[in-house]
């Protein structure tokens, strides 16, 4: 049956309210994605989820209270069935494993997600002149940071993006799934600072809520144009910690990285072997397939006080044909 337009936006904003009540993985606005389905229980609970192939990638959990997450996992299950797919999902937390566990799932560690607590973060300390260093550089060269309206500022950013993408050469994809977007009619909930040298906007952050326990916000989308000068990016989020610590926000996360992180300890039962394997040649050797390196060297130097893991789940036994599936419906492949 098509859906409305209205149909689309009153299930948009049962999610959001799924995910702004229950949502304890620091990335949970990012299913909220234009491009993700959902899966609605009977009391509002939500699965985000997009189809591959045989499958129907989850992202995270179930948005919904602990006490209702397995009954909602088993009616997706059945969902899925009735569709013809398997389940896999991607982005886990530690807390959500014992669910998928009990469910037969096969579980394992994907990743890291990374985050410093505000009130405690500083740039003081050798550990820290070498940012400092650049961050000042941006500044004296005339970069000049403001929050600013998306809806305003929408040509802007369309054209760093397209710079920024024309920079990564001919065969470039943008990562999705995996982040954020902008626009659409939750933007309000994002914030958007934009980088700017002589009057022309050269870079932005997106942060995206982050609720839950650890509630604060998450370091999203960064562009910035070819030539722009080192220090740009760095000096652009200083200026909003700078903003949210003002706010007394306790925490910046700045996501998840998948192949970093990776420790045998971390893994919980019932694993895949195979599947361990391969996420550690992916992070020795998958550059190719997705950034790591370059994400982690970039969340590292702002000294995180948290660590952590994230997990993938099989429906039943671990599938490299699912793992594929993933990194197709991320566009790394």
């Amino acid at each position: 049956m098509t859906q409305t337009p209205e149909t689309l936006l009153t299930r948009l904003e049962t999610a959001f309210t799924a995910v702004r009540k229950y949502g304890e993985n620091p990335s949970s606005f990012l299913a909220l994605n234009a491009s993700n389905a959902f899966f609605l229980g009977s009391g509002g609970e939500c699965v985000a989820y997009r189809e591959a192939g045989p499958f129907l990638v989850q992202f995270g959990g179930v948005f919904g209270p602990p006490e209702q997450q397995s009954t909602v996992l088993r009616e997706f299950r059945a969902y899925a069935r009735s569709r013809r797919r398997r389940i896999v999902g991607v982005q886990l937390q530690r807390a959500d494993t014992g669910v998928y566990a009990a469910a037969g799932f096969t579980l394992n560690q994907v990743g890291s997600s990374y985050a410093v607590r505000l009130p405690e973060f500083t740039l003081r300390g050798p550990e820290f002149m070498k940012l400092r260093n650049k961050v000042s550089r941006a500044r004296r060269s005339g970069l000049t940071v403001r929050e600013v309206p998306y809806d305003a500022h929408r040509a802007d950013v369309r054209e760093i993006d397209g710079a920024w993408l024309r920079g990564k050469g001919r065969h470039a994809k943008e990562i999705e799934f995996l982040v954020g977007e902008l626009g659409g009619p939750l933007q309000r909930h994002r914030r958007l600072f934009l980088g700017s040298l002589d009057g022309t906007p050269r870079a932005y952050i997106s942060y995206s809520p982050v609720y839950g326990s650890r509630s604060g916000w998450l370091h999203d989308l960064s562009r910035r144009m070819p030539g722009t000068p080192p220090g740009v990016m760095e000096a652009v989020n200083v200026a909003a910690t700078e903003t949210f610590t003002r706010e007394r926000a306790e925490w910046l996360h700045f996501g998840f990285t998948p192949f970093t992180g990776l420790d045998a300890r971390l893994e919980v039962e019932p694993h895949s072997a195979l599947t361990g394997k391969l996420m550690r040649l992916l992070a020795e050797r998958g550059d190719r397939v997705y950034p790591a390196r370059s994400q982690l060297a970039y969340k590292r130097k702002w000294g995180p006080h948290l660590v952590l893991p994230e997990y993938l789940a099989f429906e039943g036994r671990a599938s490299l044909r699912a793992v594929w599936h993933v990194l197709r419906v991320t566009n790394s492949v």
